[in-house]
């Protein structure tokens, strides 16, 4: 008879998990909060007045991004079927560029992917050729070594003396200019994982910021990938109905009331709630792939007693942000750039993305009233700053002032030398992710684990000392090391390998993928590794035989 997984949630971490426990041929029952699938990756259906029988907009709950080091996601996503002879995989499309916007200044354009002709070069650096980042020559390289020494850097240095080290304090972004705090110390952090600089932890901002630099750094694949369509109509809802197909049982509306313990050391079973009715589910083994700030509230004094480390997930809880989704629905299709744009001045740490020129096969006409001629996507990363026209915080704003402060902070981005991209008149509807709870000071029913320093030994494994008891999410101890979609793919995958031990099973293990560093530094991480060994701080001087070879990357890094 084959052995029954319960898991609780049903986004990317749970359908991820119940993915890999299916095709092994286990029985899987999913039990998720909302009437929708796919949890923080769901795309949701935004009504529109004279509609006239058509489709819902397609609205997003946040940033879709699927960088080129992304491992274990996408090869999940390669196995979910898609039409004929296809896989949602076949919907990811690649983006070109990225744009750096900044008030009433001109924009900063960069190759999202490795060049891929003479032409692409000299495209790119006629573009570039008259922008003033207002960056002194001191600024720029001592950014360069900073880059230079995460590079070179060994992998214990940045788990123990980086994972304690903020970012800012790295690039001690205090003694130099508000150019270089906003373009250099700020940007990557706030806009990519909502983070402040001041308290992220250099470790995970650095890694991820390496993944990235390699990406673009290495010929093929863009460095950014994004979906062809809403979200949920080319991936979450095709993956649910495969599972589906195959056995699984997705219940909808399904509260997580209690965690039910018995002794020695197991779960005994899961009280959950059903339009308002309790009924307690049972299984050989339970995965909890809820968020932290949910997971802890479940946490009770039997769970507790039986692993108390669990204890520590209520200290990592507090390490949450918002980073939600704005959409503008525009009857223009505007072009800003073939890619996402980043806009380092507004003080609500804005970035979006033009959806039309990817979703090549989306009939426009047959959604909202069949006006709507692309959506500019935006992601609000942070929430706790005063805007630019009421001053106030987008937390204490109304769902009103939060779109015309958006509105107005893009444009002074966009609108500049002359330059008239976005217009008022353009501006059809609009749609604020249904997380942001209408009252003021806002609500966020489902933030963002921010890594911020010192908080790795907060974060669980995915086994526990409850025996059938595992966490699969994405602020479980990854290689991923962030709460994106690849880290709670991860999670699951290790959620599942434990639950395959524990039960004898005789066939493969889930892959575990380590992100990806070039091998032509791996001589200078060595060499580190055995100064960290003997207490000695990092030091770039070049050793003898690799210098030429080293002053050149050195002098690429000092590019970025």
């Amino acid at each position: 008879m084959s052995l029954k997984v319960i898991i609780l949630g049903g986004g990317v971490a749970g359908l991820s998990a119940a993915h890999e426990l299916i095709k092994r041929g286990f029985k899987v029952e999913v039990y998720e909060l909302k009437n929708i699938p796919g949890g923080k990756a769901r795309s949701t259906s935004i009504p529109s007045a004279n509609s006239q029988n058509k489709k819902p907009l397609p609205g997003e709950h946040g940033f879709r991004f699927f960088p080129r080091f992304y491992k274990h996601i996408t090869a999940t996503m390669k196995e979910i079927p898609f039409g004929k002879n296809k896989t949602v995989y076949d919907n990811l499309v690649q983006t070109t560029e990225i744009r750096i916007a900044r008030f009433g200044k001109e924009s900063l354009l960069l190759p999202a992917r490795f060049p891929g002709s003479l032409k692409e070069i000299k495209r790119f650096i006629e573009l570039n050729k008259n922008i003033d980042l207002g960056l002194t020559t001191e600024e720029q390289e001592y950014f360069g070594e900073r880059i230079w020494q995460l590079m070179t850097s060994s992998y214990e240095r940045r788990k123990h003396e980086y994972e304690r080290m903020g970012w800012w304090e790295f690039v001690e972004a205090s003694r130099f200019s508000e150019n270089y705090k906003t373009l250099l110390a700020k940007g990557l952090t706030r806009t990519l994982v909502a983070a402040h600089a001041e308290t992220v932890s250099t470790k995970t901002g650095g890694d991820i910021m390496l993944q990235l630099l390699f990406d673009i750094a290495k010929p093929g694949m863009s460095s950014d990938r994004i979906l062809n369509g809403p979200t949920n109509d080319v991936w979450i809802n095709p993956w649910l109905d495969h599972l589906t197909s195959k056995g699984l049982k997705y219940h909808y509306n399904s509260k997580v009331v209690e965690i039910l313990t018995e002794k020695p050391d197991r779960v005994s079973g899961v009280v959950i709630e059903q339009d308002g009715i309790k009924k307690t589910v049972h299984g050989d083994y339970y995965i909890g792939a809820l968020p932290v700030e949910v997971m802890v509230t479940l946490l009770n004094e039997g769970m507790l007693e039986i692993d108390p480390t669990l204890e520590y997930m209520k200290s990592l809880a507090l390490n949450v942000s918002w980073m939600n989704g704005v959409q503008f629905y525009l009857t223009e299709n505007i072009g800003i750039n073939h890619g996402h744009t980043v806009y380092v001045d507004t003080p609500w740490a804005l970035t979006s993305i033009c959806q039309a020129q990817f979703w090549k096969d989306f009939d426009w006409s047959q959604y909202g009233d069949g006006k709507i001629k692309t959506i500019l996507s935006i992601d609000v990363s942070d929430w706790f700053c005063p805007g630019i026209i009421y001053g106030k915080n987008a937390s204490d704003c109304t769902p009103d002032e939060i779109i015309k402060e958006c509105w107005e902070q893009v444009k002074k981005s966009l609108n500049v030398t002359g330059q008239v991209i976005l217009k008022d008149e353009y501006l059809h509807h609009w749609n604020i992710d249904d997380s942001i709870e209408n009252v003021v000071p806002k609500v966020n029913k489902e933030p963002l684990l921010v890594n911020n320093k010192n908080t790795w030994s907060l974060r669980p494994y995915s086994y526990t000392d409850i025996s059938n008891f595992f966490l699969a999410a994405d602020y479980v101890k990854t290689n991923t090391d962030l709460a994106t979609m690849e880290g709670a793919n991860e999670a699951a995958r290790r959620a599942v390998n434990d639950i395959l031990f524990v039960s004898k099973y005789k066939g493969s293990y889930c892959r575990i993928w380590n992100l990806h560093e070039p091998w032509y530094l791996s001589i200078l991480r060595y060499k580190d590794r055995r100064r960290y060994a003997k207490g000695l701080p990092w030091n770039g001087k070049l050793p003898m035989g690799i210098g030429t070879l080293t002053k050149i990357l050195r002098k690429i890094a000092s590019l970025f």
